[in-house]
């Protein structure tokens, strides 16, 4: 057969049923072409097919359609490959448009396994065979339709070669990236057609193919199509037989860019999930585990191998309720996601707990196939929160409970108390004179008695009594279920027993102590812990004033410190009228280079019949008669105008920081309040930092969040102030929008000497850099402290050391002329 005859050479279908197979082979699908004839159809098996399994063979003829004389023949469960397969589905497919008097069917699969690959082989050796006959027989009788017709209808290349390598066909997809014509194609050889070396890569593909007697792959490379779009390109070839003897080669070049682009997101993919820090497994839709991690093997110890086939419960550590992990599916399975926290155990039997993130995967049919879970072992941040919850909670020197944790146990014991009809009696202890042993012995002497004395304290109470430090000098008592007065008076009476015996100063010095005590009953004096300290305070200096050494319990009758709150109270009014305040400012300073950083504005009262008064005095007053909201946003405009000033000279400084108490937060107009005072007073809101305590969050957390978000977004800095003594939970820590936390100086005082405050100081420092955080120490008096605080990396500190706070026209010395850019 000469090569101009190929075109008119068909397809010769037999009298009852015969069909031709062509493999075409794309991305994701296989295709067969079936030619069926007009006669009447007698059904017998179509091929053996003993290498694809039923399950395949289901899949892929579950989408034969099949079309005969233009009817459909729909067939259920009588349609047999072979004895052992059964096929229940059939769909029509309309016929391709060069289709003249017979149908086609086209069979698709998803599936590339290695035995779907064998079933294609054996289609494709079937049409070969038939294709043979036709090449070879010239007289067979002709069918309407051509081989060209059958190839061109395909965007793939196809080309056939003789068995000297002559290209006896090519079909016009070939044409066209080949930019040859078949007049130009037909009859010649690759070294007719292509250089040396092309010619002779093509030649040994076909090679490669006549060799291994089957269809192979023969080249993979990358290329540009007809519209210059980057393409990959991949080469199969396959030897065509007849009776024995070789005919010739069949090539086909297909596009497989979309696989190589899978290839890549699925490598990429594969280094992400495998280079993960965080664990991840994945399950099917059932729950089973399918795949797990290398931070998974390490965080959990179980290997794949260990997991594989099981489900996530493995690790289950039994902390969890049904109801919780019931409330956590019902949220995956509604939402197609779930974040939180679920303590687990490792392979070693260790419990530990972690964040979590479980996700649902969908196929096209918005079907979950898979669960993805992606989660962090947060063992050391669960424990860094647990050791500053147990600091903030217990006084670091005498390891008694602190004011906090006083306080939550005195609620405790009122709602008891309520609910049983009982009384309570709270204990004030302070120490007489103590700050002339300060002054005198120095306060590491000071601190030793201190200790001292809360062993002995511990000692005098009973074990149901809770015993608490307040303060340096200062202790409370909680005394539950008292049966009166009697029971008071016994255990005063145990407690002025501690100080018969001297305290011993380093072995040698003795040291004799007394002390006054106030006394407040519940419900008599109160009817929460507010009222009931508030009153034992009172109590107890009510016991000073009459001579130290002695007790006093709480009456209505104390009048003359209530005396002296009105008056103050009656001149914080007038102040307010007469502007009788003003502001002093204390540098900050940058520890590693010396630097000024930035002021803090604190607020001074100058009194004309009273004097000087402390902040100390009449901002917990203001607090209590509503009058800190006026006086924070006094303050707030006096340290914005002073800004300008300082800008207005020329004079550079990083931020002016504004204390902001929790009553002016609370407030729903203070962002709106803080936006207008940077606008009348002109002071760009990078110059403002503004400082709020941990009790800002005891209420109305969402509203606090909400309101600092929007000051941050204005440019504003937010800082902690005396982080560590009030509402120190990291679960609200991490969701405020913070630039600095402040170490209160409780905890700053006497170190490195006093290793509790230094594990403190240290402990803050890391946490404040963990969340990206600049960290300040305030109260720094001495030399050592701040050598102390630079070698554990605290950013900036402020204190005596460096200066007192300072009236505005003082710190100008601090400042800088700002250089012209």
């Amino acid at each position: 057969m000469t090569a101009s005859q190929t075109d008119d050479r068909v397809v010769q279908l037999v009298k009852s049923w015969h069909a031709q197979f062509l493999q075409l082979q794309s991305l994701t699908k296989a295709h067969i072409v079936m030619c069926i004839n007009d006669e009447d159809i007698n059904i017998p098996p179509l091929l053996s097919l003993h290498t694809l399994s039923s399950e395949q063979a289901e899949y892929c003829l579950k989408y034969l359609p099949i079309v005969i004389n233009k009817k459909s023949l729909t067939c259920d469960n009588n349609l047999l490959l072979d004895e052992s397969i059964k096929f229940t589905h059939f769909e029509i497919l309309d016929k391709p448009k060069n289709a003249i008097n017979h149908d086609f069917a086209i069979l698709a699969t998803n599936d590339n396994s290695e035995s779907n690959l064998a079933l294609f082989n054996l289609l494709v050796n079937q049409f070969k065979t038939d294709l043979s006959k036709t090449l070879t027989n010239k007289n067979h009788k002709s069918s309407n339709i051509t081989i060209s017709d059958l190839m061109n209808s395909f965007e793939e290349i196809f080309w056939i070669k003789d068995t000297q390598g002559r290209y006896i066909y090519a079909n016009q997809s070939a044409e066209k990236a080949w930019h040859k014509s078949n007049h130009e194609v037909i009859g010649k050889t690759d070294h007719q057609l292509y250089d040396h070396e092309v010619a002779d890569l093509f030649i040994d593909g076909d090679s490669q193919a006549i060799q291994a007697g089957r269809s192979v792959i023969v080249a993979e490379c990358e290329d540009f199509d007809l519209s210059s779009n980057k393409a990959w390109l991949e080469t199969l070839k396959s030897p065509i037989y007849h009776k024995g003897e070789l005919a010739g080669v069949l090539g086909f070049t297909r596009d497989i860019a979309k696989h190589k682009a899978a290839e890549e997101q699925l490598m990429l993919a594969a280094c992400v999930f495998e280079n993960a820090v965080e664990g991840v497994l994945v399950t099917d839709k059932y729950g089973v585990i399918r795949d797990v991690n290398q931070a998974f093997t390490q965080i959990t110890g179980y290997e794949l191998s260990e997991v594989l086939g099981k489900k996530p419960s493995v690790l289950s550590s039994g902390r969890h309720s049904k109801a919780f992990f019931s409330k956590m599916w019902n949220t995956l399975l509604v939402n197609g996601k779930w974040h939180g926290e679920i303590w687990n155990r490792r392979k070693n039997g260790t419990v530990f707990p972690q964040t979590i993130t479980l996700s649902a995967v969908y196929d096209e049919d918005n079907c979950v196939k898979f669960f993805v879970g992606v989660f962090a072992d947060i063992s050391l941040l669960k424990q860094t929160e647990e050791k500053l919850k147990n600091l903030a909670y217990v006084d670091p020197l005498t390891g008694l409970p602190n004011r906090m944790r006083f306080v939550s146990y005195l609620e405790q014991e009122i709602s008891h108390a309520f609910r049983g009809k009982k009384q309570l009696a709270i204990l004030c202890i302070d120490i007489d004179l103590f700050k002339h042993i300060n002054e005198s012995l120095g306060h590491l002497a000071g601190d030793e008695i201190i200790v001292e004395l809360s062993k002995r304290l511990s000692y005098a109470l009973s074990e149901f009594d809770v015993l608490a430090r307040l303060g340096s000098d200062e202790f409370v008592v909680l005394l539950p279920s008292i049966t009166g007065t009697e029971s008071v008076f016994s255990s005063i009476s145990h407690l002025r027993r501690v100080f018969e015996r001297p305290f011993i100063i380093d072995n040698t010095q003795p040291i004799r102590l007394t002390a006054s005590i106030g006394i407040s009953l519940y419900p008599n004096d109160g009817l929460d812990a507010d009222a009931l300290l508030r009153n034992v305070d009172a109590a107890m200096h009510k016991a000073k004033a009459q001579g130290r050494n002695g007790y006093a319990f709480y009456t209505e009758g104390m009048t003359a410190e209530a005396a002296e709150q009105l008056k103050l109270q009656s001149a914080l009014h007038q102040a307010i009228i007469n502007n009788d305040f003003y502001l002093v400012y204390q540098p900050k300073i940058h520890l590693a280079s010396g630097q000024i950083n930035g002021f803090e504005a604190l607020i001074r009262w100058y009194d004309p019949k009273l004097g000087q008064i402390s902040p100390a005095d009449f901002i917990p007053l203001a607090e209590k008669i509503g009058l800190i909201n006026d006086i924070g946003l006094w303050v707030l405009q006096a340290a914005c105008t002073q800004g300008v000033n300082w800008l207005t000279q020329g004079l550079q400084f990083s931020r002016i920081s504004v204390n902001v108490a929790s009553l002016q937060l609370q407030k729903s107009d203070f962002v709106d309040k803080v936006r207008d005072i940077l606008l009348t007073t002109g002071l760009p809101a990078k110059h403002l930092d503004i400082e709020v305590t941990e009790s800002c969050m005891m209420t109305n957390q969402v509203a606090v969040i909400k309101d600092l978000k929007q000051l941050s977004a204005m440019g504003i800095s937010i800082s902690i102030d005396d982080f560590g003594t009030g509402y120190s939970s990291l679960t609200y820590l991490k969701k405020l929008p913070l630039d600095t936390l402040k170490i209160d100086q409780s905890f700053v005082k006497n170190i490195p000497f006093d290793s509790n405050n230094s594990a403190i100081a240290k402990a803050v420092i890391a946490l404040g850099h963990a969340l990206n955080l600049q960290v300040i120490a305030e109260g720094v008096e001495t030399q050592q402290q701040a050598d102390f605080l630079l070698q554990n990396n605290c950013d900036l500190a402020q204190g005596y050391l460096y200066s007192k706070p300072k009236l505005a026209e003082e710190v100008n010395e601090f400042l800088l002329p700002i250089r012209p850019t």
